[in-house]
């Protein structure tokens, strides 16, 4: 199912998304965009039968945006595009579909991850960057602002100063302050970067059912008070509870084994 700007591999339960436009560093055209919603879309209808995604990019680029070239995602050669409705119908479905994915997502951020690059690395579970990536939100630049659900998330990953700071001013957030302001969840040499966000991805491939509930559970707690996330958690225990996964998983430990979990 490759497309010509996205690379795919599936290898046992887990798949590697790699954008792959590196002479525009990856720049999200429309093609790119659709190509990667209709992969993740794959997987929650379960045509691919993965329990975990690596998502990053070919080259020295991890992403650097929408296609700003002429007749790119954002311009064309008729006059002015309305870029709400693009990114209504181009960008907001990919990133509902990352945002919805029942299954976790491993950013293995290459380079820079700037204006939506940065929101798809963002979007990730478990964010991983090479010492020579970083991060920027670069609208202020071309007079747009800071899109892709940034602005829902920046404010409740590292707070309103920082993210005011990086929306107003644009500046290159490199992948170690990435790592103290909590931005992201590892810093590596550049040459450990696949390895280890394979090993991550393919720890959680492994992993049971309730990894899927646990993602869903935490993305809602962005949004429910006290009251409804004490709910979710009973919800999700509930039905963590009678899957197979659990069983195996108290099996395992009063056998003084390691588990086998099937996701399910």
């Amino acid at each position: 199912m490759d497309h010509p700007n996205l690379k795919v591999a599936i290898d046992g339960g887990l798949a590697i998304f790699t954008l792959n436009d590196p002479a525009r560093l990856n720049a999200a055209s429309q093609d790119m965009t659709h190509a990667l919603t209709a992969a993740f879309n794959q997987i929650a209808s379960g045509e691919l039968a993965v329990r975990a995604v690596v998502l990053t990019g070919e080259g020295r680029a991890f992403c650097s945006g929408a296609n700003l070239s002429p007749g790119g995602s954002l311009t064309s050669a008729d006059g002015p595009v309305d870029v709400g409705d693009t990114l209504r119908d181009v960008y907001n479905p990919l990133i509902n579909a990352m945002r919805d994915l029942p299954f976790p997502i491993v950013a293995a951020v290459n380079g820079p991850a700037v204006g939506i690059g940065c929101a798809f690395a963002l979007l990730a579970d478990i964010i991983v960057a090479a010492e020579s990536a970083y991060f920027q939100l670069s609208f202020n630049r071309i007079g747009l602002i800071p899109d892709g659900g940034s602005t829902y998330l920046l404010p409740r990953l590292i707070g309103k100063a920082r993210a005011m700071e990086m929306a107003l001013l644009g500046e290159r957030i490199p992948a170690r302050l990435a790592l103290a302001w909590g931005l992201i969840n590892r810093c590596v040499a550049d040459g450990e970067l696949a390895s280890t966000a394979v090993s991550l991805a393919r720890q959680l491939a492994a992993g049971p059912s309730s990894l899927k509930l646990i993602r869903r559970t935490m993305w809602a707690s962005l949004d429910a008070d006290w009251s409804q996330q004490l709910e979710a958690e009973i919800e999700g225990q509930r039905e963590a509870g009678f899957s197979h996964d659990f069983e195996e998983g108290v099996a395992a430990f009063r056998q003084k084994r390691a588990p086998v979990f099937r996701g399910s």
